[in-house]
């Protein structure tokens, strides 16, 4: 059975390569393959979106404050404002039924108004969590409808969740035919943004006292941390190579011979991790938040977070393993046809539940 779904995305940023982070990749990967299944999907996303989406763009509308509002100093930034008009503006019209009947609202967004709204919705909402709790969205939560349904993209973000909802578990999915096995080789690959929650620079770190050249990719989207903590570290063995996409990215990963990750936080997922795995590269990894959920002593190895000298040695060991077991682990955990399997599932019982009662 075929569904009409709403995709709700960010509006911050276009669901376009190169991506801005895994909330986009996942939300294009999510709804380029239930378009191959045949479902209608509406998708609502940032201005530059792929086109091949068919996106209805989520109008940010230029808005100003007052003098007088601007005196307020808790007055919220602009925006903050933009956003939420943009969002308030999406749910209404979903309510009006301005874009027709849906099956489902899938609200892909880390956005507030979408669930503290969800009562006003004439189909069931399912929310995927990316992120710990912040404060906007476990408020939102207290206003939900009953139907309002939780999929978290690992195991570590649903616990920690657990105080606000309960929320079921589905893993990111990534494209396993377009990330394809690589030769491997004699470099270490880091890939993501460069800022100070994924500590790069400490993947340099490690890699230099491996005696492992590295490459970086990705976009500086703190350039005051990027001429901190990375240019200085940049040399004969360690290179930027800018924010790469598509096939020079993929190229890269699978020429790497390990893949190092190294968050300063509990990572949610870690995407690039899983994308490492489907190139036949095995990835170095801190043991934080979900990548305990991805990397296995068959594919990787993991080091104390922050603990630089145990990375170099997991990124030693690292190179030598089996890149087919990697590849394995990736094609049968995290591919993005197992992820959307399971989002139809839900889709399916969440309509059948709506249309119950």
């Amino acid at each position: 059975m075929t569904m009409r779904i709403c995709l709700v995305a960010s509006s911050r940023y276009p669901v376009a390569e190169p991506f801005m982070g895994g909330l986009e990749a996942h939300t294009h990967s999510l709804a380029a393959a239930l378009k191959r299944r045949g479902h209608e999907v509406l998708v609502f996303a940032g201005h530059g979106s792929d086109p091949a989406l068919e996106a209805v763009t989520l109008d940010v509308a230029p808005f100003a404050s007052s003098d007088a509002a601007r005196s307020d100093v808790g007055s919220r930034p602009e925006q903050w404002m933009q956003e939420h008009h943009a969002y308030l503006d999406l749910m209404l019209a979903l309510a009006r039924g301005d874009h027709g009947h849906v099956d489902v609202v899938h609200n892909n967004s880390l956005h507030h108004l979408p669930i503290a709204m969800s009562r006003t919705l004439p189909a069931p909402l399912l929310t995927t969590l990316h992120t710990p709790p912040i404060a906007w969205l476990e408020s939102a939560a207290e206003f939900a409808a009953s139907s309002a349904h939780y999929v978290a993209v690992s195991d570590h973000l649903a616990g920690s969740w657990s105080h606000v909802v309960d929320a079921q578990t589905i893993p990111n999915g990534i494209d396993t035919t377009a990330w394809r096995r690589g030769p491997g080789g004699p470099r270490a690959v880091w890939s993501g943004r460069l800022v100070a929650e994924k500590a790069p620079h400490e993947a340099i770190d490690a890699a230099l006292l491996a005696g492992v050249p590295l490459d970086l990719v990705g976009p500086a989207h703190d350039r005051a941390y990027f001429d901190r903590e990375v240019a200085p570290r940049l040399g004969p063995d360690v290179r930027y190579l800018g924010h790469l996409a598509g096939e020079p990215l993929r190229r890269l990963v699978g020429d790497a011979g390990v893949a190092v990750v190294t968050p300063a936080w509990d990572e949610p997922f870690g995407l690039v991790a899983a994308e490492a795995l489907a190139s036949g590269t095995p990835v170095a990894a801190y043991d934080r938040g979900a990548l305990p959920e991805i990397v296995t002593p068959a594919c990787g190895r993991l080091a104390a977070g922050g603990d630089v000298v145990a990375l170099a040695d997991a990124i030693r060991e690292a190179m030598a393993l089996d890149r087919d077991a990697a590849r394995r682990r990736a094609v049968e955990h995290f591919d993005v046809e197992v992820m959307v399997d399971r989002y139809e599932q839900t889709y399916r019982w969440l309509a059948g539940v709506r249309d119950a009662a």
